[in-house]
């Protein structure tokens, strides 16, 4: 797993104990539980539920927050999240305990949802439903294969609901029971877990859009920009609430390669 580290100087104010215990507090509440050894007047924070690693500090009494540890995939996602906040190097300008809240708490989900976090834990949910069964039932490949496609597409759904804020990809729309973790390359497609759980394999989609993406009948450009197949009438369209103007809100590079597959089984059709 490649991960990046992340160091800037800048001068920070004196760091008393009680604001001390106040960052403390909002990360514990926000993803981040572990408090790690302070170096200088910042906050160290972690947890033992993803890899990454923050550094906050105060500058006029406000909030400096920093990744020093995380995924390579990590800091371009936030640069998009918080494009509008101030900035100081690398680190993001946090004007209000509730503004650090958010950063920290998208952070953690980033973490949590960005190859290759959400294969580590569905391993390990793997083994732990695996033991929790039959010795009979743990030989059987039909009953493992069984209980790692059902743990795998909720972990699937999980990180997919985090990566994208839970919203759809396309309309924005936050109906959780309405969206659905689409794969760009099918699950039977896939080679490694890996592929089938990364966030990158596919797009957060309202049950309408999700339906015609998996039948391959839309796609996406890498631009991001809708693809419809011929096969679906004008009428269907507006029916479906298709039009050129839908587009993807976002596509990163990690995207491309999983689109490339998609549009070649949507043009081949």
């Amino acid at each position: 797993m490649d991960y990046i580290q992340i160091s800037y100087i800048y001068k920070v104010s004196h760091m008393t104990p009680l604001k001390r215990a106040l960052i403390e507090k909002v990360g514990h509440d926000h993803g981040f539980e572990h408090v790690l050894p302070a170096v200088g007047d910042a906050v160290y924070l972690g947890s033992a539920r993803h890899l990454a690693r923050v550094a906050v500090s105060l500058v006029s009494h406000e909030f400096v927050a920093q990744l020093e540890q995380g995924p390579v995939t990590l800091p371009p996602e936030l640069d998009r999240s918080f494009a509008n906040w101030p900035r100081i190097g690398h680190a993001f300008v946090a004007t209000t305990e509730d503004a650090l809240a958010q950063w920290l708490r998208r952070v953690a989900a980033l973490a949590l949802a960005l190859p290759n976090q959400a294969a580590v834990d569905f391993e390990v949910q793997v083994q732990q439903a695996l033991k929790a069964l039959p010795a009979a039932d743990i030989q059987s490949t039909e009953v493992q294969r069984m209980v790692r496609q059902r743990l795998g597409q909720d972990r699937y759904r999980q990180a997919m609901l985090a990566y994208w804020g839970g919203a759809c990809a396309v309309t924005g729309l936050t109906l959780q029971p309405a969206l659905r973790a689409s794969h760009a390359k099918p699950w039977a497609d896939c080679q490694s877990d890996a592929e089938r759980l990364d966030v990158f394999n596919g797009f957060l989609l309202s049950a309408n859009l999700d339906a015609l993406f998996d039948r391959f009948l839309i796609s996406f450009t890498d631009a991001g920009d809708l693809l419809i197949s011929a096969q679906v009438s004008a009428n269907d369209r507006l029916t479906l609430g298709l039009c050129d103007e839908l587009k993807l809100r976002w596509v990163t590079p990690d995207h491309i390669p999983y689109l490339e597959f998609h549009r070649n089984r949507f043009e081949n059709l």
